[in-house]
């Protein structure tokens, strides 16, 4: 699966904790993220990760189109719901692709936990017989 892996700058350390704790379950996938929360878990964590730009540069953005595109399977986004984000706009623009194209996404520890659990044992499976048989790119028409 692809996962996309987003934390504010309050979040990171509590996000590079998350991807420590589940290193043998996010080994086995495909992980995207923005700049510096990419480069962290690269360097702190010793994944292999497809770093995207940062948050207010366009990263979101980026892993919006992926999500359009049925390109991405599962969002992580550690938001820090107590500080002002100039790019508040894209927060909310990648939240609302998650719900249009029904992408697993959770906006804390406690959820993206649910869905980590969830991955490892199998419960993310409908996702993938939806994209076999083309369900999800038939938002895009």
């Amino acid at each position: 699966m692809k996962i996309a892996l987003i934390a504010h700058d309050k979040k990171k350390e509590d996000i590079i904790q998350f991807v420590t704790a589940y290193k043998s379950v996010f080994q086995q996938h495909e992980l995207f993220a923005t700049g510096t929360t990419g480069k962290r878990i690269m360097e702190e964590v010793s994944l292999t990760v497809h770093r995207f730009h940062s948050g207010p540069l366009g990263g979101d953005q980026e892993i919006g189109a992926m999500i359009a595109r049925g390109e991405m399977d599962m969002v992580l986004f550690f938001r820090d719901p107590l500080t002002s984000q100039p790019h508040e706009p894209d927060v909310s623009a990648l939240i609302r692709l998650s719900d249009v194209y029904e992408i697993p996404l959770a906006t804390n520890m406690g959820t993206a936990e649910v869905l980590i659990q969830g991955l490892k044992h199998g419960y993310m499976d409908w996702l993938k017989l939806r994209k076999k048989q083309g369900e999800i790119n038939d938002k895009q028409k």
